[in-house]
């Protein structure tokens, strides 16, 4: 990650935005993954983050500028279907580890958003690629009361989005997010066709985060600082 973050610094004079998209998803019975296969989906999605920042941050501090984007899932605050709960978990993981970034870095001139894609089942291999749970004995004792609940998943998730769900709306949303001045950017963006109920919850919980700097005193963390 250092060496990666240096020959970019090399070539293009310094790094002024970081996308945070690393996600790899599961499917299966949260029982009968292993503790290591938690881990590793926890460090492909979670401690991803942590390396490429404490790579990156030093110049984007030293500068007093910056931009992190965190690409999160609307699970954190939306509907969750059964037999994907370590990616729920580590997704929401990621979320927490923003909101506390944002305003950590905020004095520092650094600006956060998250966007929030819901499920698309299609224009992504998300599903397919998806891990699948080592302890297999495990996994077929649930098959007594959820037989075949997998491909029940997948299909409901992919009836709930309408047909002209395009997942190319979250690129072109980062896109707009990126484009966007220091200091107007949006704090969280929700793209989900499907409409799991995220976005309500997550206005009122976004709501919740800014009445509570307000009430402790701090709301310049809020926002990233523009001068100074």
């Amino acid at each position: 990650m250092d060496a990666a973050v240096a020959s970019v610094t090399a070539e293009a004079g310094g790094i002024d935005v970081v996308v945070h998209n690393a996600g790899h998803m599961v499917l299966g019975p949260t029982e009968s993954f292993t503790p290591e296969q938690i881990a590793e989906i926890y460090d492909t999605n979670v401690l991803s983050t942590q390396r490429v920042n404490r790579a990156v941050l030093p110049q984007m501090r030293d500068r007093r500028d910056g931009l992190l984007l965190w690409v999160g899932s609307s699970s954190t605050y939306g509907g969750t279907p059964p037999y994907l709960g370590p990616y729920f978990g580590a997704k929401a993981a990621m979320d927490h580890l923003a909101k506390s970034y944002a305003v950590e870095l905020s004095r520092f001139g650094i600006d956060t958003s998250l966007v929030i894609p819901g499920s698309f089942t299609s224009g992504t291999n998300h599903f397919a690629h998806a891990m699948h749970p080592q302890d297999t004995a495990t996994a077929q004792a649930y098959d007594v009361f959820y037989a075949g609940l997998m491909d029940d998943v997948g299909k409901a998730l992919a009836a709930l989005a309408p047909a002209d769900a395009d997942v190319r709306e979250v690129a072109d949303a980062i896109v707009r997010v990126v484009d966007t001045p220091k200091g107007e950017r949006p704090f969280r963006i929700t793209i989900d066709p499907a409409d799991d109920g995220s976005e309500r919850v997550s206005d009122l919980a976004d709501g919740v985060r800014t009445e509570f700097y307000e009430r402790i005193g701090m709301t310049d963390l809020l926002a990233p600082r523009t001068a100074g």
